[in-house]
């Protein structure tokens, strides 16, 4: 489980198909921390550590999990955004996030709005899945990339997100364009709420 508060960008340094399979090998300050065996988030998906070196460690991502994120889209020297899993003994600054990637969205305009920036994303729309709560609502949590943001002027099949100068320095959105496509997770709680409603 993780907040949604990136803790910094890594750098993607290699990767090998093995089969259906990609392991990523990956480069940032805190390997010498990382265990076998840890859960660390990657673009808001949860993938586990498998092997490391001094200053690099690696991650398998399964088929499932490349078709439905962007990490089948990474090239060497990309940045994603990580974060370790949640300690449970301190303050939830973002939102319950479970790495556990819904789809990806795209993304349709940036607005510089005198310092910080308007983003947003479109993604495909399924009424049915809306009304188990995968969806966002005005002022509801998504996390985009990881990153646990409030959602702004939501419609069907978009949303926008307002990122303040730190997030944009401090995580991979100061590399998102228009076209660039993201991880899109929809808030944990909205699909309780939607799934029990079902049963009333």
């Amino acid at each position: 489980m993780f907040s949604g508060i990136v803790e910094e960008c890594a750098t993607l340094v290699a990767m090998v198909k093995e089969q259906e399979n990609v392991h990523f090998t990956f480069r940032c300050s805190f390997v010498g921390e990382l265990k076998i065996d840890q859960s660390v988030s990657h673009n808001g998906v949860c993938l586990t550590v498998v092997s490391l070196t001094d200053d690099t460690y690696t991650v398998t991502a399964m088929k499932e999990t490349l078709d439905r994120s962007n990490l089948g889209l990474l090239q060497i020297g990309d940045e994603v955004n990580v974060e370790r899993s949640m300690l449970m003994n301190g303050r939830l600054d973002g939102h319950i996030v479970q790495g556990h990637v819904d789809q990806t969205a795209t993304c349709t305009d940036v607005q510089d709005a005198e310092g910080s920036y308007y983003f947003t994303f479109r993604y495909a729309f399924d009424k049915e899945m809306a009304r188990r709560g995968y969806m966002t609502v005005d002022k509801g949590s998504v996390t985009v990339n990881g990153v646990s943001l409030t959602v702004c002027n939501p419609t069907d099949d978009t949303f926008q997100v307002a990122i303040i100068p730190y997030t944009y320095e401090h995580t991979n959105f100061h590399a998102i364009r228009v076209g660039s496509v993201v991880n899109i997770e929809f808030d944990i709680i909205g699909k309780y709420i939607s799934r029990m409603i079902q049963y009333q």
